[in-house]
C-alpha cells in the first residue's frame, strides 16, 4: 500500500516537472503551498499579511517551507513512536502540515492586533496635543491627519471622523463611529472627555489631559511589559506542550518496547491512545489559540 502511494507521488512530481523543467524543486514546492494557502486561506488573512509584510516580519517563502518541514518531521516522529503504524503517520503527517495556514493566520492576526493597538496610542496621544493648540476637536484631528503619522487603516477612519463631522455639523457621530471601530480603552475616555468639553464649554482642560496623557503612557508601557511576559511564558507552553508528547516514550521504557507494541495492536488501545494524541493536540493548539488572539492590548 505504502509503495502504491509512494510511486503515485513520484509520478505526480515528475508530470509537473516535465511541464516546469525551468523550475527548481524549491521554487515548485514553494508555487505549490502559495496555491494552497490561497485556496484555503482565511478571508481576512490577506489583508492582515499585507500590512505584517511592511513591517518585515512577514515568513519567506523559505520560512514557510522550514515550518512545513518541522511540523512534518514532529508529527511523523510522534505519531510513529505511537503507533508503529507508516499509514497512520503519514495522516498524521499531512493533517500537522495543514495546520499551518492557520497557525500563520493567528501569527499575523497577533502582530496585525499589535499594530492596531500602537496606531490608536499614536492617535489618542497626537489628538491631545493637538487640541492643546487649536482647542477644537475636528481642527486636532485635522492636524494628527495632516502630520503624516497614522497609517491605514486609523488614517482613513480618522478621516471619516472630520467627514462626519462637517456633514453633521457637530462631532457625536463621528465620536460613536470610532468609538464602535476601535472600541478600546484609551479612546472611549479620550472621546468622552472631548465630548464633555465640547458640550458643556470648559476653559481650562490642560491639567485633564495631560492626566489622560499620563494614563495612557502608564497603559502603554503595562501592554508591552505583558507582551514581553506573554513572549516569555509562550515560549515555555511549547516546550511543555510538545514534551507531552514524549510520555509515551518513558511508557515505553517502563514495560519494554515489544509489550508496548503489542498493545497497540489491540484495536481499543489504538483508538484511546488517538484520543491521547488528540487531547495533547487540543490542548497546544489551544494554547497557541489564546496567546495570539488575546493579545492583552487593555
Amino acid at each position: 500500500m505504502i509503495e502504491i502511494i509512494l510511486i503515485g507521488f513520484i509520478v505526480i512530481l515528475i508530470s509537473y516537472f516535465k511541464f516546469s523543467e525551468d523550475e527548481s524543486l524549491f521554487k515548485f514546492i514553494v508555487r505549490v503551498i502559495k496555491s494552497i494557502y490561497a485556496k484555503f486561506e482565511p478571508y481576512s488573512f490577506a489583508a492582515m499579511r499585507k500590512k505584517v509584510k511592511v513591517f518585515g516580519l512577514d515568513y519567506s517563502p523559505r520560512q514557510y517551507f522550514f515550518e512545513i518541514v518541522i511540523f512534518g518531521v514532529l508529527a511523523g516522529l510522534i505519531s510513529y513512536l505511537y503507533f508503529y503504524n507508516v499509514t497512520i503517520t503519514i495522516v498524521y503527517i499531512v493533517i500537522a502540515i495543514s495546520f499551518v495556514p492557520y497557525i500563520t493566520y493567528l501569527k499575523c492576526k497577533r502582530q496585525y492586533s499589535e499594530f492596531l493597538f500602537e496606531q490608536v496610542q499614536v492617535y489618542c496621544t497626537n489628538t491631545i496635543m493637538e487640541f492643546a493648540t487649536t482647542q477644537a476637536f475636528v481642527k486636532s484631528l485635522e492636524g494628527v491627519v495632516e502630520s503624516g503619522i497614522l497609517e491605514e487603516p486609523i488614517l482613513s477612519d480618522v478621516k471619516m471622523m472630520i467627514a462626519m463631522s462637517y456633514e453633521k455639523g457637530d462631532v457625536n457621530s463621528s465620536i460613536k463611529y470610532m468609538d464602535t471601530k476601535y472600541p478600546y480603552y484609551m479612546v472611549k475616555n479620550m472621546h468622552q472627555l472631548f465630548l464633555q468639553v465640547t458640550n458643556e464649554g470648559a476653559k481650562d482642560t490642560s491639567e485633564t489631559f495631560d492626566n489622560m496623557l499620563t494614563d495612557i503612557d502608564s497603559l502603554v508601557e503595562g501592554v508591552y511589559r505583558d507582551r514581553s511576559d506573554r513572549a516569555a511564558f509562550h515560549r515555555q507552553f511549547i516546550t511543555f506542550g510538545v514534551a507531552l508528547y514524549g510520555m509515551v516514550a518513558l511508557i515505553q521504557i517502563l514495560i519494554g518496547t515489544n509489550t508496548y507494541m503489542s498493545m497497540v495492536s489491540n484495536l481499543f488501545i489504538r483508538i484511546l491512545i488517538h484520543i491521547v494524541v488528540i487531547i495533547n493536540t487540543y490542548f497546544l493548539f489551544s494554547g497557541e489559540k489564546y496567546y495570539n488572539e488575546n493579545v492583552g492590548a487593555e
